[in-house]
């Protein structure tokens, strides 16, 4: 049965942050560009050797898996879909990493303390994407016409980033925030890493959990736009949900990577406006045209090449990125 494939890769993502946490990085510290770097290489490598799993998996249709969806799934059309699902989901949580960035700066968080609050936050988005995606798998199997709602969410996430500045946080409005705040009084202190803390006589949320919320919801909201993204490449559950996770598992150390170099790739938003039209029109177009896994495999190279090479080309001076201990600019 294919859900004791789900029960093993859950596993297996568990034991990698349990690992992630428990061991690699059970000293607080701050969190070098290099060792962001290394990191960044090994969860990209990871990712790489599931892909061939994935290929083993689907070649031999283990425990029937890639064979519940309408049609059979080969070993190599399998591996493709998860490795452009893949690249698709890294690319977008890019302006994730914008958004995290500015949380960071708005509660002052210090750097020792940030790999805490992203680990609690994946662990989070993995329970989340999780459900979202099932719910979006059945949906899209039960009502044909979701495809078109879905292609109608990317178009109009595209041109939302292109008119909206993400450069504000406004945790009061926050849901998540309101509600913890509800439950719990606030310390305006930070106690070390801690997400609870005294507060005369009073168990308190710290601005270190606060924040964690924060960068929780904010996961969701980038969910909502990017899970129907990979939808248009795949519709098989298991390789939507596992490229999915794979691709957010190493976002803790690519933003440690890009934290410090925000500026340098600001005309990347435009390619991830581009590239989340190119996949809403793909769905919009599904019924009566099928543009090939490796076309837009090479489309979505295209248009996050195209992103970096202009980046890099005008980046001139760039202007300071947020530091994740300088104060905010709160006047709004």
């Amino acid at each position: 049965m294919v859900i004791w494939l789900w029960v093993a890769f859950l596993a297996l993502i568990f034991v990698l942050l349990a690992l992630d946490l428990g061991l690699f990085h059970r000293r607080l510290h701050a969190i070098s560009i290099r060792e962001a770097g290394v990191w960044t290489a090994v969860w990209v490598a990871l990712a790489l050797v599931f892909n061939v799993c994935v290929y083993l998996l689907y070649q031999h249709h283990v425990f029937g898996i890639g064979q519940v969806i309408g049609h059979p799934i080969g070993g190599g059309e399998a591996a493709l879909d998860f490795f452009t699902g893949y690249l698709i989901e890294k690319s977008l949580s890019l302006d994730n990493i914008f958004v995290i960035a500015l949380i960071f700066t708005y509660f002052r968080i210090p750097v020792a303390y940030q790999h805490r609050v992203l680990f609690w936050g994946i662990v989070g988005a993995v329970i989340f994407r999780g459900v979202m995606i099932l719910l979006g798998a059945a949906l899209i199997a039960r009502f044909e016409w979701v495809t078109y709602v879905f292609g109608a969410i990317l178009i109009g996430t595209a041109v939302k980033l292109l008119v909206t500045r993400g450069d504000s946080v406004h945790p009061d409005r926050n849901l998540f925030v309101r509600l913890a705040r509800r439950m719990y009084p606030v310390s305006q202190e930070m106690d070390g890493p801690r997400f609870f803390t005294l507060q005369n006589g009073q168990r308190a949320v710290t601005p270190v959990f606060i924040a964690m919320l924060v960068v929780e919801s904010s996961d969701v909201m980038f969910a909502v736009d990017s899970i129907p993204a990979i939808f248009a490449i795949t519709r098989d559950p298991f390789i939507v949900f596992t490229s999915n996770i794979f691709a957010i598992l190493g976002l803790r150390s690519l933003y440690f990577v890009l934290a410090g170099m925000l500026d340098r790739f600001r005309f990347m938003k435009f390619s991830l406006v581009v590239l989340l039209a190119f996949i809403g029109v793909k769905m919009l177009l599904a019924e009566w045209y099928h543009i090939p896994t490796p076309i837009s495999l090479g489309a979505v190279c295209a248009i996050l090449a195209a992103g970096v090479i202009v980046s890099l080309l005008r980046s001139g001076t760039p202007a300071a990125a947020p530091s994740a201990t300088s104060p905010p600019d709160r006047s709004q």
